[in-house]
């Protein structure tokens, strides 16, 4: 049974940090190309960095972009978004979701066939 778990977010002040997790059984994750996303309240879920499997290129979303680092760590299969200097309009709930073959940048939601359950970042003062 293929699943993924978030973990790692919370509440943090404005310019904080956080590193969210995505741990996965059922699968390897090095296979596949793994995204980040996020669902503030009210807004559509954006895509908001994903990683390739093949070479490890990395895409982010103008509004994370330098602020936003994704990674893999395949021994411990598990990829990573580590976030610095956060900001009020970070605050969402992020999944991570595996894609089920080719897919489009930005990421769609439409490409990814596994999800994680989302784990909920907050950023207020």
């Amino acid at each position: 049974q293929v699943q993924l778990v978030e973990s790692g977010g919370g509440l943090v002040q404005p310019g904080g940090s956080l590193r969210l997790s995505c741990a996965a059984s059922g699968l390897t994750l090095d296979y596949y190309a793994i995204g980040w996303f996020r669902q503030a309240p009210g807004k559509e879920r954006e895509g908001v960095s994903c990683i390739n499997s093949s070479d490890g290129s990395t895409y982010y979303a103008d509004s994370v972009k330098g602020r936003f680092t994704i990674s893999r760590d395949n021994a411990k299969n598990t990829v990573y978004l580590q976030m610095n200097n956060l900001k009020p309009e970070d605050t969402a709930v992020y999944y991570c979701a595996k894609t089920g073959g080719s897919y489009s940048l930005p990421p769609l939601e439409d490409d990814y066939d596994y999800w994680g359950q989302g784990t909920q970042v907050t950023v207020s003062s």
